[in-house]
């Protein structure tokens, strides 16, 4: 039997490619002794993620000397939202933006441990606990097979953006269609929540046809993705947030670069993480500039509820990662190891430092 959308996928693909090959036909011969890597990215050059791509592409080019040169490919035009590992495998473009948190199958381990971060609450720290995990548990790099990764993303901790309806309290969540990321579905669910898993760029579709009521989101995208314009109201409900493999590059293309290349990429990966962080913290007050023009009423979370709501959550993250036994994976044992690595509150250490 033919599975569904199986033809789709590979139309989708082979579409993917037949653009790559039409811009590597349009580009310019390379100067000789320049090595041109193409990085692609589902953002437009204007949004905040991509301010900070682009802060890593000077810092590439000015530590190579001119070497390394990064064409970049805005908007969605080279790599899809959910393909884009696999696209990155097959050499669609060089370097791209990945998301496995929302890929459809084989990052099973990723996908749950960003539902492993409470009491990381910066950026910083989110990052340190990933790169805990990922050393404690091989199957994060088994996941990650065929791909060398640049840059791990956090990010400023989300709340509840709705469009219409105001949420005071954790009972008035109940009956409300939410999207939310794949570690917090059953925590809604357990709220009395509907809520349903999406790529965020079609969140804001959804919310003006009103097929969702709401977003677990943080304040930068009131203005990043617009959402002041079709929200009235945000719940400042603290929700833990993961870090995850942000920025890849191919391996095989990673293994055809000259050592001295190499070095610099690996030298840029604290470059790419300290911009993204920087970006990420210079958006969350441009949103809250932006939901005030739009009057977006904003509604603290009391501490009762607070603390409620960080109780489910870590008692479902726990449930979600021994639920990875059924792909062979031990995902208590990753959980276990994220647990040990939070110290305190933004303290993260793996054992031998922090």
């Amino acid at each position: 039997m033919r599975r569904p959308g199986v033809i789709s996928v590979l139309l989708g693909a082979l579409q993917t490619l037949l653009i790559a090959g039409l811009l590597s036909g349009c580009a310019r011969p390379v100067e000789p002794g320049v090595t041109e890597l193409v990085f692609a990215s589902p953002y437009s050059p204007n949004h905040p993620f991509s301010k900070a791509d682009q802060e890593w592409m000077a810092f590439v080019e000015k530590r190579s000397e001119g070497r390394l040169k990064i064409k970049p490919v805005w908007s969605g035009a080279l790599l899809s939202s959910d393909m884009s590992m696999e696209e990155l495998r097959h050499g669609v473009a060089d370097i791209g933006l990945i998301t496995p948190i929302y890929v459809r199958g084989g990052t099973h381990l990723i996908r749950i441990q960003s539902g492993f971060y409470q009491g990381a609450d910066s950026v910083e720290s989110q990052v340190a606990l990933y790169r805990c995990i990922d050393a404690a548990n091989p199957q994060v790099g088994r996941e990650l097979a065929g791909l060398k990764v640049l840059a791990v993303q956090g990010g400023t901790l989300p709340g509840l953006i709705t469009v219409n309806r105001p949420v005071r309290s954790l009972a008035d969540i109940k009956g409300l269609r939410i999207r939310a990321p794949t570690e917090l579905l059953s925590v809604l669910d357990s709220l009395g929540a509907d809520p349903v898993n999406m790529p965020m760029g079609e969140v804001y579709s959804a919310m003006a046809k009103g097929v969702i009521d709401g977003v677990i989101a943080p304040e930068d995208t009131f203005k990043s993705l617009h959402f002041a314009e079709i929200s009235k109201h945000f719940y400042q409900i603290a929700v833990p947030r993961g870090a995850y493999p942000a920025r890849a590059m191919s391996a095989k293309r990673w293994n055809t670069l000259a050592a001295q290349d190499r070095a610099v990429l690996e030298e840029g990966i604290a470059v790419w993480e300290a911009a993204l962080a920087r970006q990420v913290r210079a958006a969350v007050d441009k949103g809250k500039d932006e939901a005030a023009a739009y009057k977006v009423t904003f509604n603290p979370a009391t501490t009762a509820d607070q603390q409620r709501f960080d109780a489910i959550y870590l008692r479902d993250s726990q449930a979600n990662a021994r639920g990875l036994s059924a792909f062979g994976i031990d995902g208590e044992a990753a959980f276990q190891s994220a647990r040990t690595a939070v110290q305190g509150r933004d303290r993260i250490s793996c054992g031998s430092g922090t």
